[in-house]
């Protein structure tokens, strides 16, 4: 079936082409771009009105932790660095179970969805005795939501009495990991072009688990050709940290376990030098940007610029719902577009530029190139977002409008070819539902915690 969406108020492709009649999408991919004052080459089924919208490719978030829903806000979290802030949160994570994480995964996916993000990846990394199959979970639970989805199966193995930071409650055996990881991957990992199921593996952080899991689960994920993730350098004191228990930075670290490479993307990337970033940008490293997160923490600021002219992808992540807490990817444009222009200026990162990040860069991060972008033969992930808001009004560039002018929900998000958003809604999810068991179960959460 061939869909013409028609005449939108402006469109941003990601590839440049112009597009400003709108465009046709047959099936699950984008068939042609129609140029202003054009018709589609060839006859179309449908016409879908997009006059009064700004359409975008789906934006695509690159670090997120779905669990964290449940606890936003938490007062014994609030006002701190990384890692008390970790250190308040674990007893309260330690209590998690399969149930949780699935609500939490719903929920955490209809709130993307509706800020126009049609690609997400989440790094999940606790599996206590209550939710070892977490990651069943999580695949249950994105699947009826039909978001298109990377989930990472992280882990954490050192805990407070090896000299890591989590408590003891809450890491696995290294061989536990090792053969869940392999598990998942066969299970769930779908490497076909168009897939809405990918996995990669992600051990949590250089204080979290030790230096053989890190050089064995790098192994692993080659020998099966999915992608690695991790936490690098989102703070000062995880520097100091490495330099005390490794006797290097974190970067060195990096290299010494074998995950310098192409196939790797970091969260945060903050802590580097100019020599640093040469190397992750020779060597392909990717970045997932957080700026919301790492304001809240007040972790510091990514060099986003540096990193892309050495060559290392840099896409977007609105991160945990405990550090940035909400889990909205066009809001994340701009809080990218504010921050980075404290760094480099106006006339150096514009609303262009924030929109490209959380579109082509993010899927480079994701080692996608069927996503990302509006041109033919990518995949039908697309965006659109009224401007009959107050906060519109007068706006004369409406595409720089969507960013500056601080859009927060989508109207409409195409996925694969499918409206899963419309007018505003899900239609295929009973979010008030949703949303009341997603409440009881925060606060059975937080109860637990009290309790122990």
């Amino acid at each position: 079936m061939r869909t013409w969406i028609k005449s939108p108020l402006r469109i941003f492709t990601g590839s440049g082409s112009d597009a400003g009649n709108g465009v046709v999408v047959n099936g699950n991919s984008v068939e042609e771009l129609v140029a202003a004052g054009h018709q589609p080459g060839t006859e179309v089924d449908e016409v879908f009105d997009a006059s009064g919208l700004v359409v975008i490719p789906g934006l695509v978030n690159t670090h997120h932790h779905y669990y964290q829903t449940l606890t936003r806000a938490v007062p014994a979290a609030l006002n701190k660095a990384l890692f008390p802030w970790l250190k308040s949160l674990y007893p309260v994570w330690a209590g998690l179970n399969e149930d949780m994480v699935f609500k939490s995964t719903q929920l955490a996916c209809a709130e993307l969805l509706l800020s126009g993000c049609t690609t997400s990846a989440d790094h999940h990394y606790l599996f206590p005795e209550t939710a070892r199959r977490a990651m069943d979970a999580q695949v249950a639970a994105i699947g009826g939501v039909g978001i298109r989805a990377t989930v990472t199966r992280g882990c954490m193995s050192l805990g407070e009495a090896d000299g890591g930071l989590p408590p003891q409650a809450v890491i696995e055996a290294d061989e536990d990991i090792l053969h869940d990881c392999e598990r998942v991957i066969r299970q769930y990992h779908n490497r076909d072009t168009g897939s809405m199921m990918q996995v990669a593996l992600a051990p949590c952080s250089p204080f979290s688990v030790s230096r053989s899991l890190m050089r064995d689960v790098a192994v692993l994920a080659r020998a099966h050709g999915v992608r690695l993730h991790t936490h690098l350098a989102e703070t000062m004191d995880e520097s100091r940290y490495c330099r005390s228990n490794f006797g290097c930075t974190p970067l060195q670290y990096l290299e010494s376990v074998g995950w310098l490479a192409s196939d790797v993307w970091l969260a945060h990337g903050i802590h580097f030098n100019d020599d640093e970033i040469r190397e992750l940008g020779n060597a392909g490293v990717g970045i997932a940007h957080c700026p919301t997160s790492n304001m809240v923490l007040g972790s510091g600021t990514c060099q986003v610029r540096e990193m892309q002219d050495a060559g290392s992808p840099v896409g977007l992540g609105v991160d945990g719902s405990a550090s940035n807490d909400c889990s909205n990817m066009i809001q994340e444009v701009r809080q990218a577009l504010l921050l980075q222009r404290l760094q480099y200026g106006p006339d150096r990162f514009t609303h262009m530029d924030a929109l490209e990040m959380a579109t082509t860069g993010s899927s480079r991060c994701l080692g996608r190139t069927d996503i990302g972008e509006l041109s033919p033969g990518k995949m039908a992930d697309l965006a659109l977002f009224r401007l009959d808001e107050p906060r519109f009004a007068g706006s004369v560039d409406k595409l720089a409008a969507l960013v500056l002018s601080g859009a927060h929900r989508a109207d409409y998000v195409m996925v694969n070819g499918q409206w899963v958003v419309k007018d505003g809604n899900l239609p295929h999810l009973d979010f008030d539902r949703l949303r009341h068991d997603h409440g009881e179960l925060s606060r059975t959460l937080t109860r637990l915690s009290v309790a122990a």
